[in-house]
C-alpha cells in the first residue's frame, strides 16, 4: 500500500494536520497496520518536497500547535492518475510458509508439524477477524477490511491442505536435488 497515495486520498478531503491524517488513516484501513506519526510526518515532508503537498498553515485548537497541510494540483492528479492504475498481480510470490516447509525438510525439521500448527494460528486469526466484522460497532469499511484478511488467509489454508496432501513428493523432490 502506498502511504503516500493514502494521506493524498485523505488530504483531497481538505487541509489537515499529521495528527488528523493519522487517526482518519487508522480509522478508513482498520485492518492495516497503522501509521507512525513519524511515518506521517516523512511522508508529509516527501509530498512537500516533491510538489504534491503545500503547507497551508498552522491551526492549534486550543492544544499546540499543528501544521496544516492540503494537496496540490499536482498532487491532485498524481492521486487521480495511482488511483485509476490497476494494481498488477504480482509476478513473484514470495510465500514464507512454503520457504519454511522446504527448509524443514532440508534440516529435518517435520514439516507436516509446522503445517499443523501454521493451520491452527491462520485459524485463531480468522475466529478474531470473524469476530471483528460480526461486532455491532463494525462499519462497512472494518467488514470490507476483515473479508478480504479473511479471504487471504482461507487461501492460504487451502494451500496448506494441498502442500501437506503431498509432503512424501515434495520431500522426496528436495532430498534428490
Amino acid at each position: 500500500m502506498s502511504t503516500r497515495h493514502i494521506l493524498l486520498g485523505l488530504l483531497a478531503t481538505g487541509p489537515s494536520h499529521g495528527y488528523d491524517l493519522k487517526r482518519r488513516h487508522d480509522e478508513r484501513f482498520p485492518q492495516a497496520r497503522p501509521l507512525a506519526y513519524g511515518q506521517v510526518y516523512t511522508t508529509l515532508q516527501r509530498l512537500v518536497r516533491d510538489g504534491l503537498a503545500e503547507i497551508e498553515g498552522t491551526d492549534s485548537d486550543g492544544g499546540p500547535e499543528r501544521t496544516m497541510y492540503r494537496a496540490t494540483d499536482q498532487g491532485t492528479s498524481e492521486l487521480s492518475r495511482w488511483a485509476a492504475e490497476i494494481a498488477p498481480p504480482a509476478p513473484f510470490v514470495t510465500n514464507e510458509i512454503f520457504a519454511k516447509v522446504v527448509v524443514a525438510i532440508l534440516t529435518g525439521g517435520d514439516p507436516a508439524a509446522y503445517l499443523s500448527a501454521q493451520r491452527a494460528a491462520h485459524m485463531e486469526r480468522m475466529r478474531e477477524l470473524t469476530a471483528v466484522k460480526a461486532a455491532r460497532s463494525a462499519d462497512l469499511a472494518t467488514v470490507l477490511s476483515a473479508d478480504y484478511a479473511l479471504n487471504h488467509l482461507d487461501a492460504d489454508l487451502r494451500w496448506m491442505t494441498t502442500t501437506a496432501a503431498r509432503l512424501t513428493t515434495l520431500t522426496a523432490e528436495v532430498d534428490a536435488a
